[in-house]
Formats: structure tokens, sequence, C-alpha cells
């Protein structure tokens, strides 16, 4: 059975995400996404990190080294 991801990508759609975090990358998400929605590229701007970096605590742990290491 074909999904329909998978009939845009054989008519020669590429599908991105334009939504990465660290808990895509963490939970296996993103993977899945790939293997069984056909994504094949990931993009990101600034204004995808701003609510996760100042209103998370995605990014907690690597802000306070960086703070430390002036």
């Amino acid at each position: 059975m074909t999904t329909p991801t998978q009939a845009l990508s054989d008519a020669g759609v590429s599908i991105w995400l334009d939504d990465l975090s660290r808990l895509r990358l963490q939970d296996g998400s993103l993977a899945a996404l790939i293997s069984e929605k056909n994504v094949v590229g990931v993009t990101t701007n600034p204004t995808i990190f701003q609510a996760p970096i100042t209103k998370g605590h995605d990014y907690d742990y690597q802000l306070r080294e960086r703070v430390a290491e002036g």
C-alpha cells in the first residue's frame, strides 16, 4: 500500500521538515519521519529555536556551559 507521502516522493517531491528540535533527535521521531513519511531533508531558522531556548529547558545545560566559559 502506498502512503500519500510515498506517492509524493515517487512523483519527485522532496519532503522536508521545517521543525527540527533536540527532542526530535533524541526521541527518534525524526528517524521515524524519515523512514515512515519519506522526509529527505531538514531545515530550521532562529525563530524555531527561540521558544525552546527562552521558554523551555532543552538547552539549559549547554547555555550554562557557555556562560561558564565566558
